[in-house]
């Protein structure tokens, strides 16, 4: 139902919804903000399963976002580059619908899961506006879930991987819901980037998830992103002790959320500058990158192995994959805070060590770039070893099945700012077409036909199961589609690029 001065309704299972028109250059599209898909998140139960949404009386404003997942801000000098997210309340499990026409039946529909090392992020941020998506016949949903210790510490007493387990009841809502808003709960595409590409990862292993999808695609991500529940536990007991408290639910959940907040901040750091970091345990250091303490666990129900092994081993049956990386992601990590250019050749073995890569990786990255600085081999390096090797992954397990396919792609646009190039979340606002709210990353002339190119790629996946070049083959050159590098063709498929560093580096 449509009234031309306060914008259109939509019914839902919990309740009607009152949206907003929202232009899109030429074209109109309707949006919905602020939906619950679980109850609040009070007392114990932010260390519950996540209940499900009270329904409402009369109509539900949805025009503004709401309450975000409990978060600290980015700290410097990330804030210069990433949006902060912070807005509290206890209705945090919301998400939000972008639609061409409610009115309409059949759309593909897209679901957002945000990154933030599984500590920040929300599908609220302006990067991720769902607009451009629904001006190109999309139904786009951006969902939030349970960060750090409220959705991923292990705790005895509580279900391990809430946060997981909020996005698997959003995605239900979304197969109970979206075809109000004209979307096809059967042709549902999951996308996100880092955490949330790992979150995908999990989901595609995990059998809870089974059926919610039928196509994915993982930015930036890996399949090796999840703890051993011992392991878990080190950082558990790490976390209470600093309350004197037993490591069990009933002991955390007395505490507040800016306590909890603090604590979690706190842990990373100690992570990240421990001299002993195996103490927290050999899984906790070498999935988790040696920057997340707390991220998935494999506790036998939502995850029931290494997502990349349950992928070996049949998991995501049914989806197909669109998968890759930007080209030089570790750049965000270690140029802005200046660790790069404080790394020397003498240090560079000792490193590599620190994160279990090969030992012949610092010679080969090293002859492979004469002439770069000991922190550019870091960084190379290191994205491989944290997101391509894990993305390759991913895309020769699904690629090795009858009936499914798989497609792999690197965004190597270099960004103007702050020596980043092709950097760690750099390609987000060319996905969403959203450059204009970007500049801190993108510099303010980003070129427009890369966004509209990298766009309509998502779009074509979604709608039609297929990007626009050759998926990946066993035992053949790996296609990679190329976007946005000075040096090649516009629309420039590599084969096997850089196929020599890639086996030095993985994660297990």
């Amino acid at each position: 139902m449509t009234d031309e001065h306060d914008g259109v309704r939509v019914t839902t299972a919990a309740g009607v919804l009152r949206g907003a028109r929202v232009p899109v250059g030429d074209s109109t599209v309707h949006a919905f903000l602020n939906i619950p898909y679980a109850a609040p998140l009070v007392g114990e139960a932010r260390f519950a399963a996540p209940a499900p949404v009270h329904p409402w009386d009369g109509e539900r404003d949805a025009t503004a976002h709401g309450p975000t997942p409990p978060q600290t801000p980015y700290v410097a000098p990330f804030d210069q580059l990433l949006p902060a997210s912070v807005s509290p309340g206890d209705e945090s499990l919301n998400l939000s619908v972008w639609t061409p026409d409610p009115g309409a039946r059949g759309l593909p529909v897209m679901v957002w899961i945000h990154g933030g090392a599984f500590v920040r992020g929300a599908h609220s941020i302006p990067t991720y506006d769902g607009a451009a998506f629904a001006r190109d016949g999309v139904v786009m949903v951006g969902i939030n879930y349970r960060l750090g210790a409220l959705g991923f510490l292990s705790l005895p007493g509580a279900p391990d991987n809430r946060g997981l387990l909020d996005q698997i009841a959003a995605l239900r809502w979304v197969q109970d819901n979206v075809a109000a808003f004209g979307g096809d709960p059967d042709r549902v595409t999951v996308f996100g980037e880092s955490a949330g590409a790992m979150s995908i990862a999990s989901l595609l292993a995990s059998p809870l998830a089974a059926g919610l999808f039928r196509r994915a695609v993982v930015q930036s991500g890996s399949g090796a992103a999840a703890a051993e529940v011992a392991d878990a536990r080190l950082v558990t007991a790490d976390f209470t002790e600093r309350f004197s408290l037993p490591p069990t639910v009933s002991g955390v959940a007395q505490l507040d959320t800016d306590t909890i907040l603090k604590a979690q901040t706190d842990q990373t750091v100690a992570l990240m500058t421990d001299p002993n970091p195996q103490r927290w345990g050999r899984s906790i250091v070498s999935r988790g990158l040696g920057i997340m303490a707390l991220f998935p666990t494999i506790d036998g129900t939502v995850q029931e192995q290494l997502p990349i092994d349950a992928l070996r081993g049949g998991a995501g049956t049914g989806v197909d994959v669109l998968v890759g990386t930007t080209r030089d992601e570790f750049r965000f990590f270690l140029v802005p805070t200046g660790v790069a250019g404080g790394v020397t050749e003498e240090l560079l073995p000792a490193v590599f060590a620190r994160f279990g890569m090969d030992g012949d990786a610092a010679s080969v990255y090293s002859g492979n770039r004469p002439g770069a600085t000991p922190g550019d081999v870091l960084c190379a390096a290191l994205t491989d070893h944290a997101f391509r090797s894990g993305s390759a992954d991913i895309v020769d397990a699904i690629a090795a099945r009858d009936g499914q396919s798989a497609w792999q792609y690197e965004f190597a646009w270099p960004t103007p700012v702050r020596d980043l190039r092709s950097a760690h979340a750099l390609e987000l606002p060319f996905v969403f077409d959203t450059l204009d709210r970007t500049a801190a990353m993108t510099g303010p002339e980003a070129p427009q036909w890369l966004a509209d190119d990298v766009h309509a790629t998502w779009v074509r996946f979604a709608t039609t199961g297929d990007p626009g070049w050759d998926a990946v083959r066993p035992d053949s050159p790996r296609p990679v589609r190329t976007f946005g590098d000075p040096d090649l063709a516009p629309d420039a498929v590599v084969h096997d690029p850089r196929a020599d560093e890639l086996p030095l580096t993985g994660v297990r």
